[in-house]
């Protein structure tokens, strides 16, 4: 039965499970252990923080500020971890939700609705944040102690919760030398072609990525990298290390 299945379709799976394998990420140990120090501290006290103003008897804590604590920790220069992100974002999917949880008696319809206004609204407001999605399926699905709250559960714990572990970020990245909030570009760059002259490997954008913080690009700084990498290119000659290694040190470790 095997023979009569094409051989191209058994390289085409092979290749389709590779690609299934977790991918290496290139951030350096030290990130590594600052994001996990500041999520975990972060957490514990916004948490802590929330339960002594709000008290026992009131919804004081909810699970999506976990996932936010991922990214605005692990992942501080992403768009999807800067402040306006998550309070806007998780503010907004909670409003959502809970108007929708009103209007919609069918639990199942009402997630998909809200979590679709959701993303959404996050988009046109440019506050993406993906737990912002499951801040909205909690006002669905939290139970009787949430739906309680009505759209006080939108100021008390969401708004609440967000802008403590927002503070938070910002205080424990400064720090420890991290660029937080993460700076908009501070001009459009003009796309062109720039003839570089100088080679890249692999081994110098893995130098250059561990060099910097974890998804230290900005998409709108891209179209200008090509021009001050090759700028860059005769200091790094000078000492010897690679071209866009020494490029990112100029750009980024310098600058924190």
């Amino acid at each position: 039965m095997l023979s009569v299945i094409p051989a191209g379709m058994f390289s085409r799976l092979r290749i389709f499970l590779g690609r299934l394998k977790p991918h290496a990420l290139p951030v350096a140990r030290r990130h590594i252990v600052l994001g996990s120090i500041g999520a975990g501290t972060g957490l514990a006290v916004t948490s802590m923080f929330s339960h002594w103003l709000l008290g026992e008897v009131n919804l004081w804590f909810i699970a999506p500020m976990g996932a936010s604590a991922v990214l605005l920790f692990g992942v501080p220069s992403s768009p999807l971890a800067q402040p306006w992100s998550i309070v806007g974002g998780n503010v907004l999917s909670a409003l959502i939700g809970v108007t929708v949880g009103m209007l919609v008696p069918d639990a199942a319809l009402a997630c998909g609705l809200a979590a679709a206004l959701a993303i959404a609204g996050m988009y046109f407001l440019r506050c993406l944040h993906p737990p912002g999605g499951a801040v909205a399926l909690t006002a669905i699905l939290g139970g009787a102690g949430v739906h309680s709250e009505g759209y006080h559960f939108v100021l008390t714990p969401v708004l609440l919760n967000s802008l403590m572990l927002a503070l938070l970020a910002i205080v424990f990245n400064n720090l420890v030398g991290r660029r937080y909030p993460h700076p908009l570009a501070a001009e459009e760059v003009k796309s062109r072609a720039v003839p570089l002259g100088i080679s890249v490997t692999r081994e110098d954008i893995h130098a250059a990525l561990l060099e910097g913080q974890f998804l230290d690009i900005d998409g709108r700084r891209c179209p200008g990298v090509a021009g001050e990498y090759r700028a860059a290119g005769a200091a790094a000659y000078r000492d010897g290390s690679p071209p866009l290694r020494a490029y990112c040190g100029l750009r980024v470790t310098d600058r924190r």
